[in-house]
C-alpha cells in the first residue's frame, strides 16, 4: 500500500515515516528531510499548480501545518493550514485519491475546558485554532461529496512531545532541569500530553485497519500531570534541586505582555509571550477516551517523559547520530 504523507520533513512527520516503514511511503514537503531524503519532493502546500498527487496513493496523511505561536502575519495561519488544505483535497480529487487522515488539534476547543470529547463545542481562542478549524471544515465539505467512496479520519492531538522535539514541552522540561524555573499560578492546573511514540502507532494502527467514513478522534497519552506533578517527575528523574518558587498569575501575564511589546518593538521573538504564559496556566485537559478504547499505546506516559529526558537532559551527544534510517 502506498502512503503519502504531506508534511512529513518535521517531528511528527519523521516518526511517522519511519514508523510506517512497511508501507511504500513519499513525502511531499517544503523542507527536505533530515532522515528520508530519498522519499522526499520538495514542493510547498500553498503553490497548487506544482502540488501534484501520484494516483497510486491510497492514503493522504495532512500534517502540514503553520504552528508555533505568534507567527506574523496572522495571514500565514491561513494561507498554510485552510488554503494548503484546501490544494491537498483538489489534488487528491485530480488523482481519484478517496482516503484522508488530518492531523487537527484540540485547539479548536480553547482553553480553560472541561475535558472536551469529540462532541464538545469548538471554541478556539486563538489563529492556529481558528484555522485548523476552519480546514476541518473544508474536508468535512469535501467528504459530503462523496460520502459513500471517501473515507475521513481527522485526528485532534494535545501538545506532542518526544526526542528531537523542540517545541513547548521540550521548552518546559528544560527551563525545569534547569532548576531556575518558577512556577506562574498555584500550578494545580493539568496538562493532557502525547508521546510522539504513541501517537504515530495510532495513526499507523486506523491506517492499517482500513477505517470507512467520517472519523474524529482526540489524541491525549494518560495520566494527564499538574505543574507541580511534572516539576517533582523531572527533578527526581534528573536529581536536582528546584527553588519551587510561585508567582501569580496577574504578575506573570503583566510579564508576558511586557515581553509582547519589546518584541513589537525590536522585532525581535522571544521565548516568553502572553500567550504562553496564558497557556502554560491553563488547564488543558482533552478526553481521549475514544481512542484508547480500541488502541492500547505502545508506551506509557511516563516512559516517553524518561525517554525524552534520558535523550535531551542525561545523554552524552559527543558521538549523537540520526536515530532514523532512511
Amino acid at each position: 500500500m502506498e502512503i503519502t504523507v504531506v508534511g512529513g520533513s518535521g517531528f511528527i512527520g519523521s516518526y511517522l515515516i519511519n514508523e510506517l516503514s512497511d508501507h511504500k511511503v513519499k513525502n511531499i514537503d517544503k523542507n527536505q528531510s533530515p532522515f528520508f531524503k530519498k522519499q522526499t519532493k520538495i514542493i510547498d502546500i500553498r503553490d497548487r499548480e506544482n502540488f501534484i498527487l501520484n494516483s497510486r496513493t491510497s492514503f493522504v496523511v495532512l500534517l502540514a501545518a503553520e504552528h508555533r505561536d505568534n507567527i506574523t502575519p496572522p495571514s500565514l495561519y491561513y494561507d498554510v493550514n485552510v488554503t494548503g488544505t484546501k490544494n491537498v483535497l483538489s489534488s487528491m480529487d485530480d488523482a481519484g485519491i478517496k482516503n484522508l487522515v488530518f492531523t487537527s488539534s484540540v485547539a479548536v476547543y480553547g482553553l480553560n475546558k472541561n475535558n472536551p470529547d469529540e462532541t464538545h463545542e469548538i471554541d478556539p481562542f486563538n489563529h492556529y485554532g481558528k484555522s485548523k478549524w476552519q480546514a476541518e471544515l473544508l474536508i468535512k465539505q469535501w467528504y459530503d461529496d462523496d460520502p459513500i467512496n471517501k473515507s475521513v479520519l481527522i485526528i485532534r492531538p494535545t501538545v506532542v512531545f518526544g526526542e528531537r522535539n523542540r517545541g513547548n514541552v521540550y521548552n518546559l522540561l528544560r527551563q525545569i532541569s534547569s532548576g531556575k524555573f518558577l512556577i506562574v499560578g498555584n500550578g494545580s492546573n493539568k496538562k493532557s500530553m502525547a508521546y510522539v511514540g504513541n501517537l504515530v502507532s495510532f495513526i499507523k494502527y486506523k491506517i492499517n485497519s482500513k477505517f470507512t467514513g467520517y472519523n474524529i478522534y482526540n489524541y491525549s497519552d494518560e495520566p494527564d500531570y499538574s505543574m507541580i506533578e511534572l516539576v517533582s517527575l523531572v527533578k527526581n528523574k534528573i536529581n536536582i534541586k528546584i527553588l519551587g518558587l510561585k508567582i501569580p498569575y496577574f504578575i506573570g501575564v503583566l510579564a508576558g505582555y511586557f515581553f509582547d511589546f519589546l518584541s513589537f518593538i525590536l522585532r525581535k521573538k522571544f521565548s516568553i509571550s502572553s500567550v504562553r504564559v496564558k497557556k502554560f496556566c491553563a488547564t488543558t485537559q482533552f478526553n481521549s477516551s475514544k481512542a484508547h478504547a480500541e488502541f492500547k499505546p505502545p508506551h506509557t506516559l511516563i516512559e516517553g517523559l524518561n525517554k525524552t529526558l534520558d535523550y535531551e537532559f542525561l545523554k552524552n551527544k559527543k558521538d549523537d547520530v540520526l536515530f532514523f534510517s532512511e
